[in-house]
């Protein structure tokens, strides 16, 4: 089975009771975060711990992943550093243009995954070239915070200000092969997160990011496969090889059309539950 990658949490970077909090909260991927989460002053600390703070993380079973700045911003040092931890990921924030990705890829070195942030509208509409720039790039997250600002709004429990810019950026993934991760929810609310999953997960999304390990749970729960879910897709399947073999060209389950992408995609689930 693949290892699951559904939730992404960022975690202080310098804060070592949060690095415990989040080894324990059950997040797939387990993210230092050293932008945002990390004040300047606190960055050298931050980075002096990667090396030990990954092997803890996976230990615990969870994805070790790191942060950094842009490469003109502290990138460079941040990545100076922490590379010797060997995360299993690397993401950059604020990328913008295929060029930051390309001169991540040429920073970083070697074959550990790339994971490039959008945040900002610049970046939305150029995302399949972003995602395309690197051939370790696998995933992309878009970011919510600063998308918001960048666009002259404010962030709000339904999401409304960011409809467009999430389905946007689902497609332009989907279309450059690559897996898109879901802005956090940033509200403490647990009951808000697990519906802002649902929302996210009727785009079509697989993977989504959070702040809070509060969140974690709910995340992974609305993000498995239901047995419902598990149950349809073997009906799916059972009806379409039986009408196939009957000679006609789809089934009828729960009063709907089965013809042969909703067969493949229920295949996909049943074969791999956890895969995106």
């Amino acid at each position: 089975m693949a290892r699951p990658r559904r939730s992404w949490l960022f975690v202080p970077g310098a804060d070592e009771a949060a690095h415990e909090t989040a080894t324990t909260c059950g997040a797939d991927v387990l993210i230092q975060e050293l932008e945002d989460f990390t004040p300047p002053e606190l960055r050298p600390a931050a980075r002096a711990l990667a090396r030990t703070l990954y092997d803890r993380w996976r230990a615990a079973g969870a994805i070790a992943a790191v942060r950094v700045n842009p490469l003109a911003s502290g990138g460079d040092d941040d990545l100076a550093a922490v590379l010797a931890g060997q995360p299993d990921i690397v993401m950059m924030s604020k990328v913008a243009a295929p060029e930051d990705v390309r001169a991540l890829d040429a920073a970083s070195g070697g074959t550990v995954e790339l994971v490039p942030n959008i945040e900002s509208a610049a970046g939305l509409i150029r995302t399949f070239e972003i995602v395309r720039a690197s051939p370790r790039v696998r995933a992309a997250l878009v970011a919510s915070e600063d998308m918001v600002a960048d666009l002259g709004t404010a962030r709000s429990r339904g999401g409304e200000e960011l409809a467009y810019v999430r389905a946007r950026f689902l497609v332009e993934c989907r279309a450059a092969g690559v897996e898109a991760i879901d802005c956090p929810y940033t509200f403490s609310d647990v009951r808000g997160a697990a519906a802002d999953t649902r929302y996210a997960k009727r785009l079509g999304y697989r993977a989504k990011s959070l702040v809070a390990p509060a969140h974690a749970a709910a995340i992974n729960r609305v993000l498995t496969p239901q047995r419902a879910e598990i149950e349809r897709a073997r009906r799916i399947v059972v009806a379409f090889e039986r009408a196939r073999a009957a000679g006609r060209e789809r089934a009828h389950v729960d009063g709907a059309l089965i013809e042969v992408p909703i067969y493949a995609a229920a295949k996909r689930l049943l074969t791999n539950p956890n895969d995106p």
